[in-house]
């Protein structure tokens, strides 16, 4: 350019650096405002923000929640007798202290809370006078020899073996139903919301600690989503200590990089403004840090320093040829703003389009990330160059970019091959064949939902999947439970019609591969009905009678609502993985579509393992949904701004590249694609895009001024290239560590996030060069001045 040309500066250049005094002062009363609201912010969570609202499994479940007692949101406490059965004075009374500590827990639904010393648990036998009951821990119990002989009797006969009860009799289990907000004892008035990571703390420190310190022969099992998730706060409040590692690691690299303290504090400092503005931001409208949103602060930060790194190094370019530092500043400003804005823009919107999907902690996600690169136009783009032209580049990183400006690079010549007329079309295959092999083996190998059993975002040795194993092997009905609600008119779920397809639609399920078990009124009707009958085994069935029929539900405790017209049929799963799930949903709707009437409805479903099924449908649905939808407005973008349909297949086909392959590795690595992992894929298209439209915007105004495609790819390489080099590989080296995290999930995305940044960096330095020399027509470029957005 010449240096008339340089010299034209717009409206907001002037704007912004001459009023540089009220800019640093306008960013450094909002990053103190904006500070303190992020001091503010907490881990938050709630079960509702987790599922998929409006699907028709969810609000069925809602509509129905007040007659399903402890199907929705519950903790399962198992008490382990580790030496001799659980039929001692010492364990019965370890137990009551549980069962007591749990009740006054903040959070807990005491009314449906449930153990062996529930007065709601009871037995029933057939005696020669007719039926006989009672509490299986009767009022007369004293911890003696007889009492617990009595226990043990009216524990056989409660039908709780299996269930409450471990099968080898050495643990029983306390099943708590929790509150999404409960009463403030101190304004009865206001409702306090669950703290998931509060309540997991009290779980530990009152029930686990305590009791194991105060009976060594007890040990103590917890699962339950609240648990779940409060494990998943505490090991991800360790995404701090990986922050720290990746911003060492970035200090040094960015140092090396422009040989020059005053700029690398510079753009860490930027950037590190920037993740406190956009936590300010999240806690002003009030949001809050889940498991998942976790991730979003190192986003903003990688993204940050890819536009920090293209600034320091334009500027350090600018220097040799101007007098002072707010002459580079300036230049370095006109030049890289438009294309920084456009890349943010780009960002901002393929984040927004993860909004289609209806899961709270998605959509919060999506607000977050998208108010974060929204701030980094404000960080990176201005207030960076605005310092940088106080402090200005150091003498030795100026003569080092004079230096860089008039030798021969071996490495960046041999890189810009990548646009020579034969190594072209031999990338292209290349790229097409990874293209058509990672896309079948996706197609083949890539499922939906979870594929290991337990909690698959910890891991395997984890205290809580150690836990859900303890259950699983132990108890006859495992923790992952599909609730079937029949609902029939006002007293018809004891009708024969109604009894009779639930009793057959058991017997499907029962003999459903991955099925336990699975229970219902009619399991208890059959029990009462031959217990009327002398226990006789050929009475185990339905009765035609209907006074019969009324009689044997009456003890169904929990089995039907108040007047009779929604039965739940409860499964008993192995494990919730995706084929699991998915296989069990198909023989409830495939029994529903021929046995369903008018007067009689199998809603699917409540239960962990119904919303389980409930959100994989969604993801189901939206994964190549959200991919078209972040393409489209990628696309789009990038049409606008080159105003060329050959630029936009040149930066966005080898981000289609990235998110086949990405795609595949989540399949060879045997991950799901669920609440986890399905905003890494759009997330990093939207890191990706960055490094595709700095390098090509470059590269247009080369081939503007008349350079062959590969000479001006060379000198692309020369100035734009090593700023997408080193950033790419300098956050996939900070990423990397998470492999290290106690949160398999955390692990899961490091590998993940380290791939996509590598090949997103990797496919613009190979595949865009190659693809212009197919889409791209130089000639017509060379002298022209209009056309894109970036020429002048």
């Amino acid at each position: 350019m010449s240096n008339h040309h340089q010299d034209k500066a717009t409206f907001l250049e002037r704007l912004i650096f001459n009023n540089r005094p009220v800019v640093i002062l306008l960013c450094t009363l909002v990053t103190l405002f904006l500070g303190w609201q992020a001091t503010q912010i907490r881990p938050s969570t709630s079960f509702e923000k987790m599922i998929p609202l409006s699907h028709p499994f969810i609000q069925n479940m809602l509509e129905h929640r007040n007659d399903l007692s402890n199907l929705g949101n519950t903790v399962r406490i198992s008490v382990e007798a580790v030496n001799g059965d659980i039929f001692t004075k010492e364990y019965m009374e370890t137990l009551r202290q549980v069962n007591d500590e749990v009740f006054y827990i903040p959070g807990v639904d005491r009314a449906g809370l449930k153990s062996l010393w529930s007065p709601s648990v009871r037995w029933t036998e057939v005696t020669e006078e007719g039926f006989a009951g009672g509490e299986v821990i009767p009022q007369t119990y004293d911890g003696s020899a007889a009492s617990l002989e009595e226990l043990r009797n009216n524990v056989l006969k409660s039908g709780q073996i299996g269930r409450m009860v471990a099968n080898n009799f050495k643990s029983s289990t306390v099943d708590i139903p929790l509150l999404e907000s409960y009463p403030d004892p101190n304004d009865q008035g206001k409702l306090i919301k669950l703290d998931y990571r509060q309540f997991s703390h009290e779980l530990e420190e009152k029930v686990r600690d305590k009791f194991q310190a105060q009976n060594p022969n007890v040990k103590i099992h917890i699962v339950g989503f609240a648990k779940k998730v409060g494990d998943l706060i505490d090991g991800l409040i360790m995404v701090v200590a990986f922050f720290g590692i990746a911003l060492a690691i970035t200090l040094v690299l960015l140092y090396w990089f422009s040989w020059c303290i005053r700029s690398t504090i510079s753009v860490v400092s930027t950037t590190l403004i920037a993740v406190v503005w956009q936590l300010g931001l999240m806690h002003s409208v009030g949001f809050g840090l889940d498991p998942y949103s976790m991730l979003v602060p190192f986003l903003i930060f990688a993204i940050g320093i890819s536009h920090g790194v293209q600034k320091i190094n334009g500027i350090a370019l600018q220097s040799s040829g101007a007098d002072n530092a707010l002459t580079a500043a300036r230049r370095t400003f006109r030049q890289l703003f438009l294309p920084g804005m456009i890349a943010i823009l780009v960002d901002a919107v393929g984040f927004i389009t993860l909004l289609v999907i209806d899961i709270g902690v998605i959509r919060e996600l999506a607000i977050g990330a998208s108010i974060g690169v929204g701030v980094i136009v404000f960080t990176n783009l201005i207030l960076l160059p605005v310092a940088i032209s106080y402090i200005g580049i150091s003498k030795k990183a100026v003569e080092r970019s004079k230096a860089d400006a008039v030798r021969e690079h071996p490495f960046w010549r041999l890189l810009s091959n990548f646009a020579h007329p034969v190594v072209a079309p031999v990338s292209v295959v290349i790229a097409l064949s990874a293209g058509v092999a990672g896309f079948w083996y996706q197609k083949a190998h890539l499922q939906i939902g979870d594929l290991d059993q337990g909690a698959p975002e910890l891991r395997p040795d984890s205290r809580y999947n150690q836990d859900n194993d303890f259950i699983i092997k132990n108890y006859s009905t495992s923790s992952d439970v599909l609730v079937v609600m029949v609902k029939t008119g006002a007293e018809g779920c004891s009708t024969y019609e109604t009894l009779a397809p639930i009793d057959e639609l058991m017997w499907t399920m029962q003999n459903t591969a991955g099925v336990q078990s699975a229970i219902s009124l009619v399991t208890v009707s059959k029990q009462v009905i031959k217990g009327m009958n002398e226990g006789n085994l050929k009475w185990e069935t339905l009765s035609r009678n209907q006074d019969v029929l009324n009689n044997s539900i009456s003890r169904a405790e929990g089995l039907y609502n108040t007047d009779c017209s929604l039965a739940p049929v409860l499964i008993f799963l192995e494990d919730h993985k995706a084929e699991t799930l998915k296989r069990a949903v198909a023989a409830v709707e495939a029994f529903a579509a021929e046995h369903e009437s008018e007067d009689r409805k199998f809603l699917l479903a409540a239960g962990n393992a119904g919303i389980e099924a409930a959100t994989n449908v969604v993801i189901a649905k939206s994964e190549l949904q959200i991919l078209i939808l972040v393409y489209i407005c990628v696309a789009v973008m990038c049409l606008i701004t080159f105003r060329s349909f050959g630029a936009m297949l040149c930066i966005i086909l080898p981000l289609i590249l990235t998110s086949v392959l990405g795609n595949a590795l989540m399949a060879w690595l045997g991950i799901g694609v669920k609440v986890a992992t399905l905003p890494v894929i759009a997330l990093g298209v939207g890191i990706g895009v960055d490094y595709g439209i700095y390098i090509y915007s470059r590269m247009e105004s080369f081939l503007r001024a008349g350079l062959p495609l590969q000479e001006a790819y060379y000198e692309t390489l020369r100035s734009t290239g090593k700023a997408v080099l080193f950033t790419g590989l300098c956050l996939a080296i900070g990423v990397v560590t998470w492999v290290f995290s106690a949160i398999k999930f955390q692990a899961d995305m490091g590998l993940m996030l380290t791939f996509m940044l590598l090949w997103n960096m990797f496919g613009a330095l190979w595949l865009l060069p190659a693809l212009a020399r197919f889409l791209i027509k130089p000639e017509k470029l060379a002298g022209k001045q209009g056309g894109s957005l970036f020429a002048h």
